[in-house]
C-alpha cells in the first residue's frame, strides 16, 4: 500500500501557530522532513515519539524527494514541514511535480505566512477601508531571476496598496532605491519585523527615508518581513477608520434596509 506525503505550513515561528490539522498530521507522521533553516524546531514537539526526522537545510531537492518517495512507497505517512505557508515562497511546486511523476498521493495544509504574523505583532491591519484595499506580497533578490521588480509593483502603492517584502532586509538599500524610483514618498511608513512570533523577535519602525539606517544599526540581515505603506503607520490607531460592513448606514444581505410600514390615515 502506498503511503502519503502531507505538506504542512509550520507557521511563522511560534509553534502554537501551526494549524490543528497540521498538528494532527505531525502526531501521526512516520517521517518528518522540516526546513531547519527557517522552521522553528520547537514545532517538532508535536511529532510523535520515534518518528524519523530529517532536517532539509543542507539537502538538495533530489535528496528530499528521494526520502519522500521511498518512505511513501513503504506505506508511510510523510510530513514535509514548510516555513510559514507552503504556497508563499515555499518551493512547493517542484516537490509536488516530483511526487506526481512518482505516483505518490499528497495533500497541502496551509499555515500562517510571515507577512500575516508581522501584521499581528505590529497590531495593524494590512488592508484598511478607504486607505489600502490591496496587499502586494513580493520579494527582493540579488541573484535569483524574478519576473517583475519591487519598482514595478510599488506603483500600486500610489493608488492604495500595502506591500509586504520578503527576503529583502539584507538588500535594504536596493529595496529603498526601487521604492523611491517608483515614486513612493520618503515619508511613507515602513516596519521591519525580524523573526515575527519567535522569542527573539525585533520590530523596527520608520519611514522610507530612515528605515535603511535603522535596519543597519540593528544589524538585521535576514529572517525579516518589510511592511511598507500607510497601514504600517502606528498613528493610524489615532485616526477614525470604519469599515462599511459594520456601518449602520450600509445595508447588505445580513442587515437589510428596514422596511417602512405605511399607515393609512383618513
Amino acid at each position: 500500500m502506498v503511503g502519503k506525503v502531507v505538506f504542512v505550513g509550520a507557521g511563522s515561528g511560534d509553534p502554537e501557530l501551526i494549524t490543528v490539522k497540521g498538528m494532527k498530521y505531525l502526531q501521526q507522521a512516520d517521517v518528518v522532513i522540516y526546513a531547519g533553516s527557517l522552521v522553528n524546531p520547537d514545532v517538532l514537539r508535536w511529532a510523535r515519539p520515534g518518528a524519523e526526522i530529517h532536517n532539509s537545510a543542507s539537502m538538495t531537492l533530489e535528496e528530499i524527494v528521494d526520502i519522500m518517495v521511498t518512505r511513501a512507497r513503504e506505506g508511510k505517512l510523510v510530513v514535509r514541514l514548510k516555513s510559514g505557508d507552503a504556497s508563499i515562497y515555499g518551493a512547493l511546486l517542484e516537490e509536488i511535480i516530483a511526487l506526481r511523476e512518482a505516483g505518490i498521493p499528497y495533500e497541502v495544509v496551509p499555515g500562517v505566512t510571515a507577512a500575516l504574523a508581522a501584521a499581528a505583532v505590529l497590531g495593524i491591519e494590512l488592508t484598511l477601508p478607504k486607505v489600502a484595499q490591496t496587499l502586494i506580497i513580493t520579494r527582493a533578490s540579488a541573484r535569483v531571476t524574478m519576473q517583475g521588480s519591487i519598482k514595478d509593483f510599488a506603483k500600486a502603492m500610489l493608488i492604495g496598496a500595502t506591500m509586504a517584502i520578503y527576503t529583502g532586509v539584507h538588500l535594504i538599500d536596493k529595496v529603498v532605491k526601487e521604492l523611491r524610483e517608483a515614486g513612493v514618498p520618503d515619508d511613507t511608513p515602513v516596519a521591519v519585523v525580524y523573526k515575527a512570533t519567535w522569542p527573539d523577535q525585533v520590530i523596527i519602525r520608520g519611514t522610507l527615508s530612515d528605515i535603511a539606517e535603522k535596519v543597519k544599526r540593528a544589524r538585521i540581515t535576514k529572517d525579516s518581513v518589510i511592511i511598507v505603506g500607510k497601514a504600517a503607520d502606528p498613528s493610524i490607531l489615532d485616526t477614525p477608520v470604519r469599515s462599511s460592513v459594520y456601518d449602520p448606514r450600509h445595508t447588505h444581505s445580513f442587515r437589510p434596509k428596514p422596511k417602512i410600514n405605511s399607515v393609512d390615515t383618513e
